[in-house]
């Protein structure tokens, strides 16, 4: 688990849905699982129960590195609930190895430090009773 997530304890738990049940299973286990179109050999990222790219159902769950950049990022310097009273934080789309993006939170990297570019890993962090996937340096 990350030592500084300026969002601890606000995370409320996500509400899975049948096709989301693998992704949350492997987030329990500290693992970041995509999905992936073995007909195209693509990776897709939010979890859908069909592929984007064949509109076939034959998807796999496959571990991602949990490495990426920084696609692009704001700074949150009011937060809606149920974050209040936590400011600022950093909102941020992470592009993956696996070439998919991932709109996330950066946690132990001051805000006015972040970058375009800037090399990311994999941290966890609680939300509720799950893990959830959250980035920070990768120094």
């Amino acid at each position: 688990m990350s030592t500084f997530d300026p969002l601890a304890g606000q995370r409320p738990s996500p509400l899975p849905y049948n096709f989301t049940q693998p992704f949350w299973k492997g987030a329990g286990e500290g693992r970041l699982l995509l999905q992936y179109d073995p007909d195209v050999g693509k990776y897709q990222f939010y979890p859908r129960p069909i592929s984007v790219f064949s509109g076939r159902r034959n998807l796999e769950w496959r571990e991602a590195s949990g490495k990426g950049t920084v696609y692009t990022y704001t700074v949150s310097h009011k937060a809606p609930p149920p974050f209040k009273n936590v400011s600022p934080f950093v909102i941020a789309t992470v592009e993956l190895s696996e070439g998919v993006r991932m709109m996330t939170n950066l946690i132990n990297c001051p805000p006015d430090s972040v970058r375009i570019g800037m090399p990311v890993r994999l941290a966890w962090v609680k939300a509720g009773e799950a893990n959830f996937p959250v980035f920070e340096p990768d120094v």
